[in-house]
């Protein structure tokens, strides 16, 4: 019997409490190991999660951030969609093969995958430090003050720790794998190598080079648009491997009726979203959300139309330098119009 892995996946449910915790340095006293086990214990994480939680210091922490940090994305890229990627409902929504759920599954690992990396080129990793690409000598970059961030680690950890195994013929435990390697890649093809060069005068005698990850907001807007694009699926046989496959719509192709695979770096999904129009176990709906009225009022609003509201705001103006060291603002009001969406 294997065990349903959306049940092991670190993802956030809206259960998570997301109160910061104090840092683990490199050295862990008696004490803080303690508190570090206790930190891992207050996660949501399977039985084998919280033993390789226990032996990794530092890494509740690191969890905790990828949390908060895939929390923040997904509110940012949705903010203007009915459903804005709200803490309400979220159990509900996990439990569907949503275009929402395969967002959630890609940015919740995408930031793990990033908050991991980042980790441990920071120092906060008992068991990884900088990364150990060939190319890269380890102690200069320490000694220049960069350091590169370990994606290699990270994806190697957390393959371990996210326990991915053979899912037979379960569809849905398949589309949730597929959408989870999805937010991995995105943080992969955002990869980059910086260089810093050392010398006299700013010449570059010496140049040290090191990996850098890409603003977890560039991983996020590309998310987004793999949502927006996403891909509905199916299972189907392959019978040159005896075993089902995902399957979609085939691509600019005039033979509809054979199936094509989704690329890894779709989205997929397996069922239709509700509107998210009114109050449901998804959502709040979206009855008092702000909207623009050139932009998304309509939509956002569902058809119900919108209250408008004017309101006076400060804010800084006509300022000026004045001798020396200081800057001299004059306090303006400006009327702001705000719409919101009817009940």
């Amino acid at each position: 019997c294997t065990q349903n892995p959306r049940r092991t996946w670190l993802i956030l449910t809206g259960k998570e409490a997301l109160t910061h915790f104090p840092s683990l340095g490199p050295s862990v006293s008696s004490a803080q190991g303690k508190v570090h086990v206790k930190q891992c214990d207050l996660l949501k994480l399977s039985r084998k999660q919280k033993r390789l939680c226990r032996r990794e210091p530092g890494l509740a922490e690191t969890l905790r951030d990828a949390i908060r940090l895939g929390l923040v994305e997904c509110q940012y890229q949705f903010r203007s969609e009915r459903w804005n990627c709200s803490l309400e409902g979220r159990t509900s929504l996990l439990k569907r093969g949503f275009k929402e759920t395969a967002f959630l599954y890609a940015v919740s690992s995408a930031a793990l995958t990033h908050s991991l990396a980042r980790a441990c080129s920071a120092g906060r990793m008992e068991r990884c430090t900088c990364d150990d690409s060939p190319d890269l000598e380890n102690r200069k970059a320490w000694q220049w003050g960069v350091c590169g961030d370990n994606l290699k680690y990270s994806t190697k950890f957390l393959k371990k720790f996210l326990g991915q195994k053979r899912i037979g013929k379960d569809l849905r435990a398949k589309v949730d794998i597929h959408n989870t390697n999805v937010g991995i890649k995105a943080v992969k093809n955002g990869l980059k190598t910086t260089c810093k060069c050392h010398g006299v005068s700013g010449s570059c005698a010496v140049r040290t080079c090191w990996k850098q990850l890409s603003p977890f907001h560039e991983i996020g807007r590309l998310l987004k648009l793999r949502y927006d694009d996403a891909v509905k699926v199916f299972s189907t046989t392959n019978d040159a491997v005896g075993h089902s496959e995902l399957a979609g719509p085939q691509r600019h192709s005039h033979s509809p009726k054979h199936p094509a695979s989704p690329r890894s770096t779709d989205l997929v999904y397996v069922e239709d979203s509700p509107s998210f129009c009114r109050p449901s176990k998804y959502s709040l709906g979206t009855a008092g959300r702000t909207c623009s009225r050139e932009g998304n009022c309509d939509s956002m609003c569902c058809g119900r139309g919108y209250n408008t509201q004017s309101r006076l705001v400060t804010f800084s103006c006509h300022c000026q330098v004045q001798w020396c060291c200081y800057v001299e603002c004059q306090q303006c009001m400006q009327e702001e119009v705000v719409y919101s969406c009817k009940q």
